[in-house]
């Protein structure tokens, strides 16, 4: 249906005919025309509404479907059992079914439109790897323990730092100076720790095994327990 001012106008051909800009996904330039053009393996970051929560979505996608999901969440309880619901709502949807799903938490909906935008622009983690990346490469991003890489650190004006969680584990003490500075700590990977346990070692020797220390907590004048001293 055209309004009347529309049809009395006489027609003028259209001289740029230039399609959509080639973005680069897995090793080869791509006009993305639809959605089943798009493929790679990006992530997205996404909070909620009050911003006291965030997530962290992955997403491997093979000509436009969702093959791999991975949900990592912060600082909301909710949001962990919101992680779980859309873990099994994401795989095998269309990337665009996926945007227009209510994924339940804000956070999750919200990476999940950071990351469509990522990748609709062809700045995918795989965009120059040929081929792509393949499905099972998004739970390498937790390595081996399997865990999420958590960095939780407390500070106050009066007392000063405390960290107490590290891309290497619990940390369990931390190693002060003469100037009481931090200069290294022990931790415990916990992935570690529970690989351990369940292949039927004692809780102890397995703490022990995945235990490890980081900078110069050998030479620390003193030693703290962050949660305690």
């Amino acid at each position: 249906m055209y309004s009347k001012e529309v049809e009395n106008m006489c027609t003028i051909n259209k001289g740029a005919k230039h399609g959509p800009a080639p973005i680069p996904e897995e090793g080869k330039w791509v006009e993305a025309k639809e959605i089943k053009d798009i493929s790679g393996l990006t992530h997205g970051v996404g909070w909620c509404a009050p911003q006291q929560g965030a997530c962290k979505l992955t997403l491997n996608i093979k000509n436009g479907i969702i093959e791999e999901a991975l949900v990592e969440t912060l600082g909301c309880s909710g949001m962990t059992h919101s992680a779980a619901m859309a873990s099994e709502i994401l795989v095998g949807k269309t990337l665009l079914e996926a945007l227009n799903t209510d994924l339940v938490c804000d956070a999750i909906n919200t990476a999940m439109r950071e990351l469509f935008l990522q990748i609709v622009y062809g700045r995918s983690q795989s965009a120059f790897s040929e081929g792509g990346l393949l499905v099972g490469a998004g739970l390498e991003d937790l390595g081996k323990g399997h865990r999420s890489q958590v960095g939780t650190c407390y500070s106050t004006k009066v007392k000063g730092p405390r960290y107490l969680e590290l891309s290497e584990g619990y940390i369990t003490e931390i190693g002060l100076d003469e100037n009481d500075e931090i200069i290294g700590y022990k931790y415990v990977n916990l992935g570690k720790m529970m690989e351990n346990i369940k292949k039927k070692m004692d809780p102890i020797e397995a703490i022990e095994k995945a235990s490890g220390k980081y900078g110069r907590f050998d030479e620390a004048k003193k030693v703290i327990d962050p949660r305690e001293e």
